[in-house]
């Protein structure tokens, strides 16, 4: 198959983005509507009840502005798996997030973990690391595009401000890595050019000098 044509763009690739995102600014809405607060849906480190966080945390947000600054990157880079790596899109996304939150749940302090910054994360390692490991020159512009954009991120991989996630951005990172390695040679590749005899001789003489026109 020639990879240069396979990158195309279908409404499942902004069907999914725009649904979730959707369903989060609609919980946020209906939670500031009835007056409900959905915390106790987030992730809560090593306990069962806890555990209900793993899917749901990431559509609670503590307030508009939290919800914004994750809405926007996760549009970006859950459109950009979906069109550079669209056969294994679904999987880095469903195994991402559930890895994210598992991860979370088992290292991250006793206090409800909210928000989709971990997925924020997730993508973000997926698709730098994904590009590197394949050394296919566009997924590699890819990867460079992402950290221009979101490098800057990498500082709330650590605990620098109070109240911000860290230990669920740093398992959102890890866990996109781990996917990276998993699924290095599924999608799309390096292309590797191979010469026919007959290309080669009509390119090149006998001892190896180009051919003039």
């Amino acid at each position: 198959m020639n990879q240069e044509k396979s990158f195309q763009f279908s409404t499942k690739t902004l069907l999914l983005p725009l649904l979730l995102i959707f369903t989060m600014w609609f919980v946020y809405w209906f939670e500031i509507t009835f007056g409900y607060n959905f915390n106790d849906f987030g992730i809560y480190p090593r306990t069962l009840s806890g555990l209900k966080g793993i899917l749901f945390s990431p559509f609670i947000h503590a307030n508009a502005q939290h919800l914004f600054n994750n809405s926007i990157p996760l549009l970006v880079l859950l459109l950009a798996l979906g069109y550079f790596y669209q056969s294994i899109a679904v999987k880095v996304l469903l195994f991402g997030w559930i890895g994210t939150g598992i991860l979370t749940w088992f290292v991250a302090r006793l206090s409800f973990h909210i928000g989709a910054s971990g997925i924020v994360y997730m993508l973000v390692s997926f698709i730098f690391f994904s590009g590197i490991f394949r050394k296919y020159y566009r997924l590699i512009a890819v990867s460079l595009a992402v950290i221009f954009l979101y490098g800057s991120l990498a500082w709330y991989l650590f605990p620098i401000e109070k109240g911000i996630s860290f230990e669920g951005h740093a398992a959102g990172f890890i866990t996109g890595f781990l996917l990276a390695i998993l699924y290095r040679h599924q999608g799309h590749q390096k292309e590797e050019i191979v010469w026919t005899k007959t290309e080669f001789d009509e390119l090149f003489d006998e001892n190896g000098n180009l051919r003039s026109s």
